[in-house]
């Protein structure tokens, strides 16, 4: 389970980097905001999962 929630944490940062990359080369700042918000929404998956690890270990 913990290393499908870190898959999915790795895949929603690249498809927001990917949105956040495409909206600024067409200049929609919607397509932007909403693709860094799936990389913040990735990045705290992350953390989430490092900070489970940590108290595994």
């Amino acid at each position: 389970m913990a290393g499908e929630q870190k898959a999915k944490a790795k895949t929603e940062q690249a498809k927001g980097k990917a949105k956040e990359t495409v909206g600024r080369a067409v200049g929609n700042e919607r397509m932007t905001a909403e693709g860094r918000a799936e990389q913040s929404k990735g990045d705290a998956r992350q953390s989430k999962e490092k900070a489970k690890d940590a108290f595994r270990h």
